[in-house]
């Protein structure tokens, strides 16, 4: 019965967040343009309604902050072993790159865990090695160069404008209005500025100047592409890059923040809202992901998809564009988080008879994933 497989809702946090910082901020601005007082949460806020959700689903479960502790996350597998661990861990010793390697130890402890695999998650999280999977599989994503600490290449055979990233941040980190540069110069101070500020190398691709898209991707065999969700910068103030910075994705005092909309379903011609949904699910494939995963894509102007990440394991709160899709396409959260659950039981053999006795045919939202 599903009422009897323990969850263990896993994430680690250390402290007061930057985000909750200035979500706190911006819940105290008179001057604020937007509303924040109702649909945004912190990572605890969302934590906790995850749990619930996942209680409502029919589960035991529960929220374990391991705290950057390896003795708190080895506690919280073996103490008490769950049968699942719902996978919301996306760094350790405060190093995002060791993420791939909390998910390598549920695999050595045998505890079913769900989302992408540490290969993938590692992958995903080194962005030019993830391009060069792309591109190996027929895929098109900006064309790139990946500038090691104290390697400038001066010809590069790309074409303006580009943009700078970190190579191996997600969520924007490191991404700014002025990281889309138009000249050699600019790029070569914001290559410098990657090095020096995030201690590694800097990914520079060509910047697509089209519409933002992006393709949240549920179940395994097969996925299905949700409902395409367009950011839309329509009211962007001009002088401004259409792009998702960091402030621009998590400060609701950013200027972008509060003009940027997410538009679901896309406004796209039939024939181009099919393309890109196989593209996402081409990408999804390619870098292994499983059980969800959302694809963030750019349409030129001729209409013609590029990839420019692919994101396991994505943020699942309810003002995401994980969920807005979901419940786009008619399934609410207690529907999606189930279906996240029973896919990752199904990958470990002596616990798939613990789904069985509580799902019975045409029960839940009766998507065959």
């Amino acid at each position: 019965m599903a009422s009897r497989v323990l969850i263990a809702v896993l994430y680690n946090q250390t402290g007061e967040e930057e985000y909750e910082q200035m979500l706190r901020k911006a819940r105290r601005d008179p001057d604020l343009q937007v509303d924040v007082s109702g649909d945004l949460s912190t990572a605890r806020e969302q934590i906790a309604t995850l749990v619930e959700a996942l209680k409502a689903a029919g589960f035991r479960a529960r929220g374990i902050n391991i705290q950057d502790r390896f003795e708190e996350l080895y506690r919280a597998l073996s103490r008490r072993k769950p049968d699942l661990v719902f996978n919301l861990v996306e760094f350790f010793n405060d190093d995002p790159r060791q993420e791939f390697m909390v998910a390598s130890l549920y695999e050595l402890l045998r505890v079913p865990y769900t989302g992408a695999s540490p290969l993938t998650l590692a992958l995903c999280q080194r962005k030019g090695r993830a391009k060069r999977m792309l591109l190996a599989s027929g895929l098109r994503t900006p064309k790139f160069r990946v500038m090691g600490k104290g390697v400038f290449q001066r010809r590069h055979g790309l074409h303006y404008p580009l943009i700078v990233k970190p190579i191996r941040e997600d969520a924007s980190v490191g991404i700014e209005d002025a990281s889309v540069m138009e000249s050699l110069e600019q790029m070569e101070h914001r290559v410098r500025y990657v090095w020096q500020e995030f201690d590694q190398a800097a990914l520079v691709e060509e910047y697509i100047d089209g519409r933002e898209l992006h393709v949240p991707i549920l179940g395994n065999f097969p996925p299905r592409a949700l409902p395409i969700t367009e950011m839309d910068f329509s009211a962007v103030p001009p002088g401004l890059h259409n792009i998702l910075s960091y402030s621009a994705k998590w400060d609701p005092r950013n200027v972008v923040y509060q003009n940027v909309k997410m538009q679901c379903p896309a406004d796209l011609p039939a024939r181009t809202a099919a393309r890109v949904g196989a593209v996402a699910l081409d990408a999804y494939r390619a870098l292994d992901c499983r059980d969800y995963a959302r694809i963030d894509i750019r349409l030129d102007g001729r209409n013609i998809p590029y990839v420019l990440e692919v994101n396991p394991n994505p943020d699942l709160s309810e003002q995401d564009v994980f969920m807005q899709s979901a419940h786009r396409a008619g399934l609410d959260t207690t529907a999606v988080l189930r279906k996240i659950v029973e896919l990752a039981l199904r990958r470990t053999p002596t616990r798939r008879n613990t789904m069985k006795g509580g799902m019975k045919k045409g029960s839940g939202n009766g998507l065959q994933l």
